[in-house]
């Protein structure tokens, strides 16, 4: 069976699910338990790495560079800077402060992690500036909006910015009005994070909802595993879930499986209706 695949840049294409490491790395006694289950995920195929210099105060970067150790070469590895440290003044230390937490020369694709005081020029400049030091290989942003996007591309060098990693799940489809099919247009991956909602009050609405449920029970599958299915039904978008055991990678490694029928779409859609106007990012 094949599985959606999503391209970044001219790198080869990738699973449309990937591992997110948000709050990881802040409790020792879980750290092996998280270090096994990045290892499995990329074991099953899970080989994007999402992380980020704020997530345990570099705690979560560290977990990843011990998952990593002797694997590096199977793993495409994802991080992000504070606004406050996107310029070269900053940027630079930041970059080579995550590469050391990583164990690593290189990351392939580095993030704005959301749009701050420093100008957009600077920070393009910043990426550029690592990507001729050979730090990282291709760069990004988080949490910008159509209007932000806009003000991106304005900027000499802006349109090489390869995704927007954006908070996205079937109870939260505001980008699905402009950002969404503007980065299609450009053929630019949107990376879903929080696609279960973890970190909103609708978590358990959405994995209790009757519609959600009954579509699992005919797929043999979890509400989860549905959700995750119909993030990556999206053209261009996939999903990085936070897994810290390894039953819950083996279920999102699963829903790659997954294919909705139109019913199943038409349903969920029905139930959770995107919004007719433009909303403001949703941002946690």
């Amino acid at each position: 069976m094949s599985i959606k695949m999503v391209t970044f840049a001219d790198k080869a294409p990738l699973p449309a699910i990937g591992q997110g490491t948000w709050y990881m790395g802040e409790q020792a006694h879980l750290r092996q338990q998280e270090v096994t289950a990045l290892q499995k995920g990329i074991d099953l195929g899970l080989t994007l790495i999402d992380t980020a210099e704020m997530y345990a105060d570099g705690g979560a970067e560290e977990i990843v560079g011990q998952a990593i150790k002797g694997r590096r070469d199977r793993v495409f590895l994802v991080s992000k800077v504070y606004p406050w440290n996107a310029d070269v003044k900053k940027g630079v230390a930041a970059c080579d402060a995550s590469l050391r937490r990583l164990g690593t020369d290189f990351i392939d694709l580095y993030l704005l992690h959301w749009r701050g005081d420093i100008a957009l020029e600077a920070t393009v400049e910043l990426m550029e500036t690592l990507q001729r030091q050979g730090k990282i290989g291709h760069w990004g942003v988080s949490n910008l909006d159509y209007d932000d996007m806009q003000s991106l591309w304005r900027v000499e060098g802006g349109s090489a910015c390869s995704t927007n990693q954006v908070l996205y799940h079937l109870a939260s489809r505001g980008i699905e009005y402009q950002l969404l099919p503007w980065c299609q247009q450009q053929a630019m991956p949107v990376m879903a994070y929080c696609p279960l909602a973890q970190a909103g009050r609708l978590r358990t609405g959405l994995m209790n909802h009757p519609v959600v449920n009954q579509i699992a029970q005919q797929h043999n599958a979890s509400a989860a595993q549905i959700l995750l299915a119909w993030v990556i039904s999206h053209q261009g978008v996939m999903a990085i879930p936070k897994a810290a055991t390894v039953e819950h990678v083996q279920q999102n490694a699963d829903a790659l499986k997954i294919v909705l029928s139109a019913d199943d779409c038409l349903q969920l859609e029905k139930a959770f209706p995107a919004p007719g106007r433009k909303t403001p990012l949703d941002v946690v």
